[in-house]
């Protein structure tokens, strides 16, 4: 029987668990929450940090693993690499997810290789990038240089708020330094979604489009993405240029990319594992390609090759349920109709009564929704105006 190493045991990441266990694998799973939902399902739980690389190879050492994955986490992309180069189980190389996984790394490796990106610098004080400031054109994005899911990152409009902003950025970021890097102003949406690879070439991309709330973090991610043919062309050209220079072998990837003036294409981030808030489950939905069976896949060394390119086929989207302020859940309204026409699965991940926080980050849905259209346009339209069929009532928890 073949045992597999999960990282990370959140609610996104029960998909993966359930599906290893519906193979006939052992899994195993690494998690430093003690009451995360994964170790009710998987064989053997340890109660491990999956960023903390020497103790996770341990575990990985202990139970004779054959397969690591981290699924929907960047941090856990690099100690996936790190145990599985360890002992020699497949994977991408660990410098080169080092650079996908580090902001600062990432966006020197862009800068060398002629690719478009933002200016961009890694500091470590306030004093160090106050000193910087000059050089930048307003407005600013502040990120901690090893977060994902959006934690700690902030638009700077002035140097009044600097200070604020880079040590929410610091809390955030394990090796305690951030980034300052240029806003980029996009053409159409920001393009999101899912690709993998086989020994490097971008075999499957399934582009999406992103929706905001008005801040940096999206709501929702919609297919099929609506930027032309040949930006989409474009787009594919520059990440498998990326890809070649990384040496990337087999697996998935998530995309953060921007459309700038004159069709530039810049690649915000390339994150080397899963979507979060099921975009595999929509990709499926609205491709056929099971993109957790072929990670599976993928971490185990077997055969990849029936993943192939699948244009969409309908219009999907996930949707995060959220609030724009604290404060304790008291009702989440959908109307009627939404749910009998538009919701296909549904995952609450809070109750009636929890304290939610304000969406600033991923973390901060209060669920997500997966959901299909009858076109495009009312896709879109209901994406971009969600307040017409969907409200969360929050109310004041202070005392």
């Amino acid at each position: 029987m073949k045992r597999i190493l999960l990282l990370g045991g959140s609610n996104q990441q029960l998909a993966v668990i359930k599906h290893v266990r519906s193979q006939g694998y052992h899994t195993v799973l690494c998690d430093y929450l003690p009451d995360n939902p994964g170790q009710y399902y998987a064989d053997r739980f340890y109660c491990v940090s999956t960023t903390n690389q020497e103790a996770v190879l341990e575990v990985a050492q202990k139970e004779h693993i054959d397969g690591v994955v981290a699924y929907a986490s960047d941090p856990a992309a690099l100690t996936a690499a790190y145990v599985s180069e360890q002992m020699g189980l497949p994977a991408h190389p660990y410098k080169s997810i080092e650079i996908l996984t580090n902001k600062e790394k990432f966006r020197a490796f862009l800068r060398e290789h002629d690719f478009c990106s933002p200016i961009a610098k890694g500091y470590q004080t306030i004093e160090d990038a106050k000193a910087d400031l000059a050089n930048y054109r307003f407005p600013v994005i502040i990120k901690p240089v090893d977060s994902s899911g959006s934690k700690g990152v902030s638009l700077l409009n002035d140097t009044k708020d600097l200070e604020s902003t880079v040590n929410s950025a610091l809390s955030f970021s394990r090796s305690k330094r951030f980034i300052i890097e240029e806003y980029v102003e996009k053409t159409g949406y920001q393009v999101a979604g899912d690709g993998f690879s086989i020994e490097g070439q971008l075999v499957f991309r399934c582009f999406a489009n992103d929706h905001f709330n008005g801040g940096l973090v999206p709501m929702a991610a919609s297919i099929p993405c609506q930027h032309p043919r040949h930006i989409q062309d474009k787009i594919h050209r520059e990440i498998q240029r990326l890809l070649t220079l990384l040496d990337m072998k087999t697996g998935a990837y998530n995309f953060d990319i921007r459309v700038g003036q004159d069709e530039k294409v810049y690649l915000m981030e390339i994150g080397p594992r899963n979507g979060g808030n099921y975009i595999p489950q929509v990709t499926k939905y609205a491709t056929g390609i099971d993109m957790v069976e072929y990670t599976v896949k993928a971490a185990l060394g077997e055969d990849c090759t029936t993943v192939k390119m699948a244009e969409p086929d309908g219009c999907w989207s996930y949707y995060a349920i959220h609030s724009n302020k604290s404060g304790i859940l008291k009702d989440i309204w959908i109307k009627e109709e939404i749910k009998k026409d538009h919701i296909v699965e549904a995952y609450i991940h809070s109750k009636i009564g929890d304290h939610v926080p304000a969406f600033t980050d991923s973390r901060a849905a209060i669920g997500i929704l997966i959901m299909r259209f009858a076109a495009v346009d009312q896709m879109l339209d209901m994406l971009d105006h969600p307040d017409d069929w969907i409200r969360v009532t929050i109310e004041d928890d202070r005392t």
